[in-house]
């Protein structure tokens, strides 16, 4: 980002995701005083947060390295010159995961939660502790022969059950 920092990941780091976080912290940072890096850098959020929603097109992906290569050429200052750099960057070396999230709407990294189809129980290690339906705001967990089970109809993906089963029982269905 400009600092001579290094950035480590792991396979567990959606780049398209890591990306978006830049892009938010630039765009928080812009003064706004021109309007490639207030207008651009705002566009290119949006158009990268559709691609994380599981909402993205060959059009987002064509647009968003168009509108960077715009917003790196025609900014004022040092921050919309390099506002752009993790998007191309990220483009140009891991393009499989951006096609991922546009062609099959799937996140490799299962990190983008907004592409999270469902949950499911695995009846062998869920106990019938209740844990998860007590922190389920929706109250979509209910407990059937002592074991879980969830309403997908009114489930609203908060990942709360995930996070609240000690056994491990609930999983995240890409």
């Amino acid at each position: 980002m400009g600092s001579g920092g290094i950035i480590i990941i792991d396979e567990d780091t959606c780049i398209v995701d890591l990306a978006k976080y830049f892009l938010n912290f630039t765009t928080a940072e812009s003064c706004g005083k021109c309007s490639p890096c207030r207008i651009g850098l705002q566009r290119m959020l949006e158009t990268i947060t559709r691609i994380t929603d599981g909402n993205g097109t060959e059009a987002d992906l064509a647009a968003l390295r168009d509108i960077s290569v715009a917003v790196a050429d025609s900014s004022l200052c040092a921050l919309g010159r390099t506002a752009p750099n993790p998007v191309l960057s990220t483009m140009k070396y891991f393009p499989e995961e951006y096609r991922a999230h546009v062609e099959e709407r799937r996140c490799p990294a299962h990190a983008c939660a907004a592409m999270i189809k469902g949950y499911a129980v695995d009846a062998e290690q869920c106990k019938g502790c209740g844990l998860c339906a007590k922190k389920c705001a929706t109250g979509s967990i209910s407990l059937e022969a002592a074991k879980a089970t969830i309403d997908e109809g009114t489930c609203i993906r908060c990942g709360q059950c995930v996070s609240e089963c000690p056994f491990g029982a609930i999983k995240e269905v890409w």
